[in-house]
């Protein structure tokens, strides 16, 4: 397949963007199903999320690395980017939107344009890519298809870089169904395909402007890596072409060049890649042998190493202390627990994760990324891996202006039923945060848009969760940043903390539930300076959990009856991260989640 297209003009690089659950990496199965990518019995034919593959992807429903993929139609190459749809991994769409000539817009039939939506758009406008607006889900039974078509021009309008960009097509897909139309359809349970879609991106996209004789240049927009080939340099040859066995010129973000030799070069052919006799000006391919590539550098013509602009993708919002365990337990439940093992993990993910910053300190590691959901997917990733460590609560990543701190400010959307709007006001004006709008929308729920500091949506999802009874939907994106606000008070109440080390008896965790909220059950074993409860009044308080009913002639171990205690309540890692305060650490094994005190000897930390 790969050899028989060697034309640019027949070569066509379109991104897939949309907010998170719109149906992009759906559309993407059904492009690569209907393009007879898959042999009719492969089992990739009755799979769905074909393009998540990672194990956090299908857990969370997610997509959290931007992924290629290719696909042969009517004689055109189409290299086909799905990108994720979360705000916190907006570095990946920034890193591989560069690969893209156009872009398919997907947009829900009922929520419509969402936070990320403006976020991907903007982005997909400024690098000046051609937009195909894709309606979704309009089977759905709260979709508003006019409305949105509206709220779409009105975010063009605001975001268009110069007039082209207001003249875009529209079509219409149930992406579940495998089905799309040129025009709103009267029916559409009737018979139906993506072929419009198909002939969108031949005859709308255009085809990518690059030179095919000039001396071979590529900017390295990803990485990924196996034992069998080391690593693989993903990127879109900007100029010229590339064989196996060619010598080049690694040109390194530091102004430094090095000269290397390319083993392979492979280009996708649905999820697989096969290898190729070259590589043209236009198409996206993989080059083994460039073992010192790193992304942002340019890979050029041994002869003209000339190095392209480096990528620029936006600052972290927020970091977290990352270090390795200091619990009375340290070692036992995790494979790797050293400082050094930690160390060379993370400088690792700095390599692919390109939203991602570290840090050293004396004590460990401070980890800087987008979001919690961005740190929390590292640490769960570290853990699968078999690493133990322990980690901080999040804080901002402040930076300084004209002798100002300057913080992060976030426009948060809110969608909650009517009969909760009170408790989510209530909780917000506790964070300082400013209603800019409140409107009751199509989906019969009431719509707030705030703007708050990014420091207050830290433990905000669990609270409003817990208050809204779980019917509440967040949605948050960083608009700019605004000089440091005084510090908000504590917002949580005291933790219940273990007096001393030992399992956990039935008889002394009925104290832990008549002063709050039990985290542990009987015979778990803690220590002293573990968090077993959260406590119902703001101070912190020390129980012995470990204590047992004293046992007489009198009084028997059943002459109380038998214990009766509520199920502890077990948290997630996102959870437990939200939970801690700044004098707390969470306690992360491949087995465990551990809340603790920093400070595990109780005189040391009354003297603090």
């Amino acid at each position: 397949m790969s050899d028989k297209i060697q034309d640019p003009t027949k070569i066509r690089n379109i991104a897939i963007i949309a907010h998170v659950d719109h149906g992009k990496t759906t559309l993407v199965d059904g492009l690569l199903k209907q393009s007879q990518t898959f042999r009719d019995n492969q089992a990739e034919m009755s799979q769905e999320l074909i393009m998540d593959s990672g194990d956090q992807e299908r857990e969370r429903g997610i997509t959290i690395t931007a992924k290629t993929t290719a696909i042969v139609h009517d004689g055109y190459r189409i290299n086909i980017i799905d990108t994720p749809g979360h705000a916190d991994f907006s570095g990946e769409v920034e890193r591989t939107l560069n690969m893209a000539d156009g872009c398919l817009l997907i947009v829900d039939a009922q929520e419509g344009p969402m936070p990320q939506t403006k976020f991907v758009l903007q982005k997909a406008l400024i690098g000046g890519l051609k937009p195909i607006v894709v309606i979704n889900k309009i089977d759905k039974p709260g979709s508003r298809v006019a409305e949105v078509e509206e709220e779409l021009a009105d975010l063009f309008l605001e975001l268009a870089v110069h007039e082209d960009q207001l003249h875009y097509p529209i079509y219409y897909s149930i992406s579940r169904e495998g089905k799309a139309w040129s025009e709103m359809p009267s029916d559409a349970t009737a018979e139906g395909n993506l072929e419009v879609l198909f002939k969108a991106i031949v005859d709308q996209v255009p085809a990518p402007e690059v030179e095919l004789d000039g001396p071979f240049q590529m900017l390295i927009t990803n990485l990924r890596w196996d034992s069998y080939k080391g690593k693989y340099a993903i990127g879109r040859i900007s100029r010229g072409t590339v064989r196996p066995a060619d010598t080049v010129t690694l040109c390194k973000k530091d102004g430094t060049k090095a000269k290397a030799k390319v083993d392979n070069v492979f280009v996708s052919k649905g999820l697989a890649i096969v290898e190729s006799q070259s590589g043209i000006a236009g198409d996206i391919v993989q080059l083994t042998g460039i073992s010192d590539a790193q992304i942002g550098e340019t890979v050029a013509d041994e002869n003209n190493p000339e190095a392209l602009p480096v990528l620029e993708v936006e600052a972290p919002t927020l970091k977290i202390y990352l270090g390795p365990n200091t619990s009375p337990v340290k070692g036992i439940e995790g494979e790797f627990s050293t400082s050094r093992q930690i160390g060379d993990r993370l400088a690792k993910e700095l390599e692919t994760n390109v939203g991602m910053e570290l840090e050293t300190s004396d004590v460990g590691f401070l980890v800087s990324g987008r979001g919690e959901l961005h740190l929390s997917v590292l640490i769960e990733t570290l853990r699968r891996e078999g690493f133990e460590f322990e980690v901080g609560r999040p804080q901002v990543v402040t930076k300084l202006e004209e002798g100002k701190t300057m913080e992060p400010i976030e426009e948060l959307i809110i969608e909650v039923p009517p009969e909760y709007v009170g408790a989510v006001q209530m909780e917000l004006g506790t964070r300082r945060a400013t209603l800019k709008e409140q409107f009751a929308s199509a989906k019969g729920v009431t719509k707030l848009v705030y703007e708050l500091p990014t420091r207050a949506l830290l433990g905000l999802r669990n609270t409003l969760m817990t208050s809204t009874k779980g019917s509440a939907v967040l949605n948050s994106l960083m608009i700019g940043y605004e000089q440091q606000a005084p510090a908000l008070r504590q917002l949580r109440n005291g933790a219940l903390i273990s007096f001393e080390a030992g399992s956990a008896t039935a008889f002394s965790l009925q104290k832990v539930e008549e002063r709050g909220i039990c985290f542990i059950e009987p015979g778990q074993k803690v220590y002293a300076g573990q968090i077993i409860g959260l406590n119902n009044r703001s101070e912190d308080m020390e129980i012995n959990v470990c204590k047992g009913k004293q046992l007489t002639n009198m009084r028997t171990s059943s002459s109380d009856g038998v214990v009766q205690l509520m199920p502890p309540v077990k948290m997630s890692l996102e959870e437990c991260i939200d939970f801690i305060e700044d004098d707390e650490l969470l306690e992360v094994t491949p087995k465990s989640l551990r809340l603790r005190k920093r400070e595990l000897d109780p005189n040391k930390r009354k003297r603090k």
